[in-house]
């Protein structure tokens, strides 16, 4: 079986295996929009990203399609791809600001800001909704037509299929129907209801450590999200050694 290192951590798995599925397996929590457990891996949405490969060489890699190789080096929270996620996040508030889960994920990883004007589209071309109607319902009753900026999730012929049965799954599914707090159309792109500003467990790290989920203490927002060199709008500090007998105060 192949070896692998996770976060530090050395473990076997099958040959097979993702690297999102060997995350899931050792506790790490790893963001997805596109992934379902009873779907084939896409990797369209790309927030799954980890940085991976053999030393000394590393890359951006989708998990979800990353099978694991011997030898093989993961990073699931380093800075780098924490910055990449938080950059996606934000492209996807802009263009479906009107979704709860979205917002929920951008709370979650620390987005504070959205420099590009919402869109309030109802797509953001997962591929859930097709996957699902194909792999699942066994309909293929939708899919994608046309290529680039055009591409868009349609019936064949743009008709109601008759192979559709409106079994509903396609909604089910989808991670932009489900609407914010605000309703369809909110006053502003960035939710932040759900942000924590102040985590209150650990305040330092150089990568990641705590991967409760949810995090104990704050719930939504764990220590990786604000502390250190992951962020860029506090500073924090090692708390000093503590003094040894006879040492001035």
């Amino acid at each position: 079986m192949p070896s692998i290192r996770i976060n530090g951590i050395q473990i076997e798995f099958d040959p097979g295996v993702t690297v999102l599925e060997a995350a899931q397996f050792l506790g790490i929590p790893i963001p997805t929009l596109c992934h379902d457990d009873g779907l084939k891996p896409y990797g369209a949405c790309r927030l799954c990203m980890v940085e991976a490969g053999f030393p000394p060489r590393h890359r951006l890699q989708s998990a979800c399609t990353l099978k694991v190789e011997e030898g093989l080096v993961v990073q699931t929270h380093s800075a780098r791809v924490e910055r990449a996620r938080r950059l996606l996040l934000e492209l996807y508030v802009a263009t479906c600001p009107q979704s709860k889960t979205i917002q929920d994920l951008a709370s979650r990883y620390g987005v504070r800001q959205v420099r590009l004007d919402p869109a309030f589209k109802d797509c953001i071309q997962c591929g859930k909704c097709v996957r699902m109607c194909a792999e699942q319902m066994m309909a293929g009753a939708i899919g994608f037509a046309h290529r680039g900026a055009r591409r868009e999730v349609t019936s064949p012929f743009r008709p109601q299929s008759e192979v559709c049965r409106q079994c509903g799954a396609c909604l089910y599914i989808c991670p932009v129907c489900e609407l914010r707090c605000q309703g369809a159309r909110p006053e502003t792109t960035l939710c932040s209801g759900c942000i924590n500003f102040s985590p209150s467990c650990l305040q330092y790290h150089d990568q990641a450590m705590c991967f409760l989920e949810p995090c104990a203490a704050c719930e939504l927002a764990g220590p990786l999200r604000l502390a250190g060199p992951l962020s860029k709008d506090r500073v924090w500090h090692k708390p000093e050694p503590p003094k040894q007998h006879g040492e001035l105060l």
